[in-house]
């Protein structure tokens, strides 16, 4: 499907790391591996809840102004196929997003740093975001959320758009929004989940822990949706985001992280999720 053809004729297939045709711009060195979190960094704070408020109070906003105008036009099945289309571009965005942060920049990129080392940090202790509490784990996406969703729904309703486009923009921002707790629920043990959960997972409504554990193996190049994890196959079977990193290494010379060995610093850290053996002394 992606025949590229660059004019450097030693480049190998897809998925290879290729020498480079010019100078290219290595993957910045990392420190020191990430380590396990302190229990007090996993709890809500005041501000991670006023935050997670706020992008919560623009959601039922957005949601509320649709569902007036549909009370007053009668346009219902505009505003659930408005919402299903949003939660399906949900996914995509998600995984969009997490295939840029997994490869390319580091803590020191500007606006996204802290979540290029937080994304890579939790391959290396990928069940820390099980104990995290909720605030703490969405307020960064519902902050975002809080400052443009009401500008989008302003804009919307300057231009007298329609009930579909702001359940559109308000669906479509919950999702997002609530991509990190689905996350962490394609991490947590059977047991755990809320009642229902593992139902919406096995039906395919949730992103399943099958499915996302899949990208939790070297060199973690697939399955980067996790809203419903729909997109997940038809990207990964048709190779979109190989090509992608090989249109940008041939353009800009950079090389996406899931090319090269994977750092050590960045692998899962079993030895500290494995109990010690217990040793049994025989009198």
């Amino acid at each position: 499907m992606y025949a590229l053809t660059p004019r450097c004729s030693n480049l190998p297939p897809l998925r290879r790391a290729p020498p480079p045709c010019r100078a290219a711009t290595p993957t910045p060195a990392i420190s020191a591996p990430p380590s396990r979190a302190d229990p007090d960094e996993l709890r809500s704070t005041w501000p991670q809840r006023a935050w997670t408020l706020a992008g919560s109070a623009a959601v039922l906003s957005s949601l509320s102004a649709s569902a007036s105008l549909a009370a007053d036009s009668g346009s219902y099945a505009e505003l659930l196929a408005a919402a299903l289309a949003a939660y399906s571009l949900a996914d995509l965005a998600t995984g969009v997003y997490h295939w840029l942060v997994d490869n390319y920049g580091d803590a020191s990129t500007p606006l996204v740093g802290a979540q290029i080392a937080a994304f890579q940090g939790h391959h290396r202790h990928p069940s820390t975001i099980t104990r995290r509490e909720p605030c703490n784990n969405l307020h960064a996406l519902a902050r975002a959320i809080a400052f443009a969703l009401p500008a989008v729904d302003a804009a919307a309703t300057a231009a007298h758009a329609p009930a579909a486009a702001h359940a559109f923009a308000g669906v479509f921002a919950a999702c997002v929004v609530l991509s990190q707790q689905f996350h962490s629920w394609a991490h947590e043990k059977r047991r755990r989940l809320p009642p229902g959960v593992e139902a919406l997972q096995d039906a395919g409504v949730l992103v399943s822990r099958a499915q996302h554990a899949a990208h939790h193996r070297q060199p973690y190049s697939t399955n980067y949706c996790i809203v419903s994890g729909m997109w997940n196959g038809v990207l990964d079977r048709n190779r979109v985001f190989e090509a992608l990193e090989m249109v940008i290494f041939i353009r800009t010379g950079v090389r996406p992280r899931s090319w090269d060995e994977t750092d050590a610093a960045w692998r899962e850290d079993t030895a500290a999720a494995t109990p010690p053996p217990v040793t049994t002394v025989r009198n």
